[in-house]
C-alpha cells in the first residue's frame, strides 16, 4: 500500500468518524480547526502578496494622512 492510499484510508475513516458525531461536536470541532487555519492562510497570503507588490514596485509607499474632519 503506498502513501497515497495510506493518507485515503486514513481520510475516510476520520470522515467517517466526523460525519457520526452529533451536530453539536461536529461544528465545534469544524469551528476550532477552520477558523485559526483560514485565519493564518489569509495572513499568509497577505504577506506573500505584499512581498511580491514591493518586489515589483508596487508596494505601498506611505500610509494614507489620518483626517478628523466629518464629512
Amino acid at each position: 500500500m503506498d502513501v497515497v492510499d495510506r493518507v485515503a484510508a486514513w481520510w475516510d475513516g476520520f470522515e467517517l468518524w466526523l460525519a457520526g458525531l452529533s451536530f453539536v461536536p461536529q461544528a465545534a470541532l469544524v469551528f476550532a480547526v477552520m477558523v485559526p487555519l483560514c485565519g493564518a492562510v489569509a495572513w499568509l497570503l497577505d504577506r506573500v502578496i505584499a512581498t511580491v507588490f514591493t518586489v515589483i514596485g508596487r508596494g505601498e509607499s506611505e500610509p494614507p494622512a489620518r483626517t478628523t474632519e466629518d464629512c
